[in-house]
C-alpha cells in the first residue's frame, strides 16, 4: 500500500480515535521537558506549537515508531495529552483525524493504564508504550454504541492512539520501539 493511502487511512483512523480517554489517568506534574536519556532510542517529549482542535489547546510532537531493530516504521504528528483534562477528553471532542496525525497521552511514570472509546466518533489503535519507549501492547478499539465500554489496558508512561488499523498498515507490533520528538 502506498505511503499516501497509509498516511490518509492513519488520519481516518485517528479522527475515528478522538473519542477515546483514560478511565483513570493519573495528575501528571505538568507539561512534558525533553529527556535526559543516555539511549538515542528512549522517547524525549519536546513539544512544537499549538495545534487548533475543537475546543482543544494541544501543543504538538513527531512519535517515529521504530521496528525492533531501529528501521522507521512510520511518522506520526500528535498532539500531547499532558494533563488530566486533556487525557480524560482525549480524541473524543475531534470528528476525525488528517493523515499521519494521532494523540499521545504521556503520563508522568509508567503504570497500569486503562482507556475507553467514551463518545468517540471513529475508531482507534491503542498504543501501549514503556518509559524506555518499547512498544508493550497494541489494541484495536473499534466505535461502541452502547452504555457499556469495553476497557482497553496496558503497562505505559505513553499511549499513542492512531487510526484503527494504523499498527497493521506499518508493521508495528509488540517490541518495537517510538522515539517522541526531534528525529
Amino acid at each position: 500500500m502506498c505511503r499516501r493511502t497509509i498516511r490518509a487511512l492513519l488520519v481516518a483512523c485517528l479522527v475515528l480515535g478522538a473519542g477515546c480517554a483514560g478511565v483513570a489517568p493519573t495528575e501528571p506534574s505538568g507539561t512534558p521537558t525533553p529527556s535526559a536519556a543516555v539511549d538515542d532510542d528512549a522517547p524525549s517529549t519536546t513539544t512544537t506549537a499549538p495545534v487548533a482542535t475543537p475546543g482543544s489547546d494541544y501543543d504538538t510532537t513527531t512519535v517515529v515508531l521504530l521496528d525492533a531493530n531501529g528501521t522507521e516504521l512510520a511518522t506520526v504528528d500528535a498532539w500531547v495529552a499532558d494533563t488530566f483534562r486533556k487525557q480524560y477528553t482525549g480524541l473524543s471532542d475531534t470528528e476525525a483525524l488528517g493523515d499521519g496525525h494521532g494523540m499521545l497521552f504521556v503520563f508522568d511514570g509508567e503504570g497500569d493504564r486503562s482507556f475507553v472509546m467514551r463518545d468517540m466518533a471513529f475508531p482507534l489503535d491503542m498504543v501501549f508504550v514503556a518509559a524506555n519507549g518499547t512498544i508493550t501492547t497494541i489494541h484495536h478499539a473499534p466505535v461502541e454504541s452502547d452504555g457499556d465500554l469495553t476497557q482497553y489496558s496496558g503497562r505505559a508512561k505513553y499511549v499513542l492512539e492512531v487510526p484503527m488499523g494504523y499498527t497493521n498498515e506499518t508493521g508495528v507490533e509488540v517490541g518495537d520501539r517510538i522515539r517522541v520528538g526531534g528525529r
